[in-house]
């Protein structure tokens, strides 16, 4: 799930930042206009990019989680800063999240059940 969850990531940024990069016909529809906040989000999504291309070449849970989780968190919250789940981003955000959150929910499963519980006194 890690490695589909990088490859995922990839495979729809790499588009999306070639999108963004040359202002293609597609892209005012879900990301609006060219602005500089368009800039930004542009340099977000290409970091994420980067990671998670370097991800793939060690996709250690401790190092994927944290990315996963900033993606899910601000993936969820999407609809209601947009104030739209109308949105094709959105609704691509949406179902990111929820492959994500699964890959999360098999980390952490995957964590519990290979960290050593602490010592009790007693």
């Amino acid at each position: 799930m890690i490695r589909l969850s990088l490859f995922l990531n990839i495979a729809v940024l790499i588009p999306v930042c070639m999108g963004l990069l040359v202002d293609a016909s597609w892209v005012a529809h879900g990301f609006g206009v060219a602005t500089a906040a368009r800039g930004i989000l542009l340099s977000v999504y290409g970091a994420i990019l980067v990671v998670s291309t370097m991800l793939l070449f060690r996709p250690e849970a401790m190092l994927v989680a944290p990315l996963l989780l900033v993606q899910v968190i601000y993936k969820l919250t999407t609809p209601f800063t947009v104030g739209s789940f109308a949105n094709p981003v959105v609704i691509s955000n949406i179902v990111i999240a929820a492959v994500h959150l699964a890959t999360l929910s098999l980390i952490l499963r995957e964590m519990r059940r290979t960290v050593p519980k602490p010592a009790t006194a007693g």
